[in-house]
């Protein structure tokens, strides 16, 4: 399909007139309007890309701008140029007759057109007329017709005056939704969108458009609605109800708001609408008015020391807000200072469209070892308007770090170390030095230490300073001088990070280390220790209990050694000073407070005769064996029962001994040497610990004394004898009297039911 005359023109003037508002387009036989502005607004600095305009605040030239009136001359807006036609229903479409002609462009050159009509019976040719494919007569009231090329799609709309409706989806005909059906409007109201560039100056209000309504009633009015008028922001723009006129009370930032959505109808006197309403869309032209802004730093990139030439570091970008489909908003990237400047100048590159810095010198020079600074800064430039030089700018700082590779190895700073140590002394002995010229705060840098050789008893160890990057060789295992008086190491250093392939460690990477133990006068040692004996206890004063040993570790010294008591506790023993023959001073208790879980504990001194003498410890654990040395006794000793109680229990006794079996229970219970007749008292064995006390008859009131003999098992046994205090009260009516009987007292229930809970305690 051919391009409509001119439409390659108009498409080119509107685009042109989108980037800089600075045009010239042939004339043709649309309708046009031209605005003519003030001469006092003509700027004293002329914008280079907009003539007339200053580039942050536009004022225009005093020549008129010729505008056109049609949308597709102010600017090629995709689409059908008229959207909605009116004929009347003839008596009968003839087939291959033109019924209308239809304009359709997409701004492209309407390659691959296709039309389709949501009747069967029509078709559109590709020069657009619109012809029946055979006579018929009735239609519906509405044909749809739908344009598509591969870049723009649109909708136009017959409405047949007096046609009949007829059933079926304009959505199913052609398979595609629209977002709102396409309004009917007739054709007596006729728009064309408005253009404004943004950043106007005064005075306002002024005139940017005009509405045309050919066929509008005598009396009726216009009225504007929308965002921008009665919506917020309200009262931008307002049309003159009789003129049409369109125009703007302030100025437009197109930011902001790029576009707005106005409409417009006309009214009776009562407000009633006549037509419409009918879209009009107002276009904010952008002016070059904001520079690029870099948002999101800061910009920090890292490149590998010795990359080669044209390594990508980073990709740093700019915001503008201007129109991204215009030149205001087309930036380019340029370096505009490197902090250092050495070894070269243009250690970088950035690539001017995209923002890649790159590296742009040999690998050789990017050797972080010899660089003066391994921090490199650059002053990145971004330019609108293509980088031209009438474009804004706006600036950042990129801090590119050469980053360390492992390409040095560690070196130890001599071959040979020299250390020190007393014998049975622990901890650091020597640091080893070495040196390496990566990156400190790398592994490349920080060295890890090996002993490889001459540490078979595990007695050293080796870490790493962190803060020095020294190797701290320590001695973990007290050394021995009698065993050992020099130890020889080999050790190694290496880098936490691998080398880089073409280099290696060197002999320069291991180092010896002589070691010469001292030799000080050591504590004698007990063997064995802890010694442990076992005695009866009651063993008699005098008894020796074992002879201890202590040794003194410096065999290569003939010193003398002296024993002495360190602590005893309960003051039972001593002991031979030349020998070492511990004896008892007194009689051993198994029981004694001194005695925990039957061991005694009593510690010795060994002093040598060295100068100055050193002195060791022994502990000796006693083990005592039990005999039977305690009697058992009872409890309580104290009970009281009623004179007239039913029932004639008196107390549960219980018998304990601080024996160990089998010196104590089972215990024997008996009523020694009784005074009263036999009747009165009995004692019952309840287990091998308890008995029962009880009455055979009731007693007057009074205080008894019971003798109570409890007898343990051991070999021979022991028997002790207690006296059992019994109180006869009266209990009268609820009241308990042991006053007669010599001291206040319980009711036999009371007490027996006390020594029940006893018992079940135990």
């Amino acid at each position: 399909m051919k391009t409509p005359p001119g439409a390659s023109s108009r498409a080119k003037c509107s685009r042109q007139l989108r980037s800089s508002f600075a045009f010239s387009c042939p004339r043709d036989k649309q309708l046009t309007h031209t605005l003519n502005f003030p001469q006092q607004e003509q700027p004293s600095q002329m914008s280079p890309n907009i003539p007339g305009l200053d580039p942050l605040n536009a004022s225009w030239i005093s020549q008129p701008v010729l505008l056109l009136t049609s949308a597709e001359d102010l600017d090629c807006t995709p689409g059908f140029q008229q959207k909605v036609f009116h004929i009347d229903q003839p008596a009968e479409f003839i087939e291959d007759q033109a019924i209308l002609n239809l304009t359709f462009s997409d701004c492209r050159g309407n390659d691959k057109l296709h039309y389709e009509v949501s009747s069967p019976y029509f078709k559109v040719h590709s020069d657009g007329r619109l012809v029946a494919l055979r006579n018929i007569s009735a239609v519906g009231k509405t044909l749809f017709i739908h344009a598509r090329t591969p870049h723009a799609e649109d909708m136009a709309e017959l409405v047949i005056v007096g046609g009949k409706d007829i059933q079926g989806s304009l959505q199913d005909i052609f398979k595609f939704a629209r977002t709102s059906p396409v309004p009917r409007q007739k054709r007596s109201i006729v728009v064309s969108p408005i253009l404004i560039p943004e950043n106007q100056r005064q005075p306002f209000p002024r005139d940017v458009g005009k509405v045309v309504d050919s066929d509008r009633p005598e009396g009726s009015k216009f009225r504007l609605t929308g965002k921008g008028v009665d919506q917020e922001p309200k009262g931008i723009f307002r049309i003159n109800e009789n003129t049409g006129s369109v125009s703007v009370t302030r100025n437009l930032d197109r930011e902001t708001i790029a576009t707005y959505q106005l409409f417009v109808e006309t009214v009776d006197v009562n407000g009633r609408t006549l037509e419409g309403p009918v879209p009009l869309e107002v276009i904010v032209i952008d002016q070059n008015d904001n520079r690029p802004i870099f948002r999101e730093g800061p910009y920090i990139g890292h490149v590998m020391e010795g990359s080669p030439t044209g390594t990508t570091v980073m990709r740093i970008t700019a915001f503008d807000a201007d129109d991204p489909a215009t030149d205001n908003a087309l930036l380019r990237y340029n370096i505009r200072q490197q902090t250092p400047d050495k070894p070269s100048p243009n250690m970088f590159y950035i690539d001017p469209e995209k923002g890649d810095i790159v590296t742009v010198v040999s690998p050789a020079l990017l050797d972080r070892e010899t660089l003066e600074n391994p921090k490199y800064e650059l002053i990145i430039e971004a330019q609108d308007m293509a980088g031209l030089d009438v474009g804004l700018t706006g600036t950042a700082t990129a801090t590119i770090m050469i980053d360390d590779k492992n390409d040095h190895s560690p070196k130890f700073t001599k071959k040979e170390f020299q250390a020190t140590v007393e014998e049975g002394a622990v901890g650091v002995i020597v640091n080893l030095t070495v040196e390496d010229k990566d990156d400190p705060a790398t592994g490349a840098w920080r060295a890890a230490y090996t002993i490889i050789n001459g540490n078979p008893g595990q007695s050293f160890e080796i870490h790493t300073n962190p803060e020095t990057n020294e190797g701290m060789l320590s001695v973990v295992k007290p050394l021995d001088y009698e065993i050992s008086a020099f130890h020889t190491l080999l050790i190694k250093v290496e880098n936490e990070d691998p080398l880089v392939p073409d280099v290696s460690y060197g002999p320069s990477s291991t180092a010896t280390v002589h070691i010469t133990v001292l030799d000080v006068n050591e504590s004698p040692v007990f063997y064995p220790d802890p010694m442990m004996v076992t005695k009866q206890e009651n063993i008699s004063v005098g008894s020796v209990l074992l002879t201890v040993n202590a040794t003194d570790p410096d065999s290569l010294q003939r010193q003398t050694i002296r024993y002495s008591v360190y602590k005893d506790p309960a003051g039972w023993l001593n002991i031979n000073p030349i020998n070492g023959t511990v004896d008892t001073t007194a009689v051993l208790d198994r029981e004694s407070p001194f005695v925990h879980n039957s061991v005694y504990t009593a510690l010795f001194l060994a002093t040598d005769s060295g100068n100055p003498p050193a002195t060791g410890t022994g502990t000796l654990l006693i083990t005592l064996e039990d005999v039977n040395d305690n009697a058992p006794f009872i409890y309580p000793t104290v009970a009281e029962v009623c004179d007239d109680a039913k029932n004639l229990s008196v107390v549960i006794l219980g018998a304990t001994d601080k024996d160990l079996h089998p010196n104590t229970d089972p215990f024997k219970f008996e009523i020694h040497k009784q005074s009263v007749p036999d009747k009165v008292w009995k004692i019952s064995k309840i287990n091998n610990t308890h008995a029962l006390v009880s009455l055979l008859q009731n007693l007057n009131k009074a205080n008894y004394h019971l003798p109570i003999m409890v007898t343990d098992s051991g070999r021979p046994p022991m028997t002790n004898v207690t006296e059992l205090r019994v109180h006869v009260c009266s209990c009268k009516n609820s009241k308990v009297d042991c006053n007669a009987a010599g001291a206040p007292c319980l009711s036999a229930a009371a007490v027996l039911l006390l020594s029940l809970l006893g018992l079940a305690r135990l």
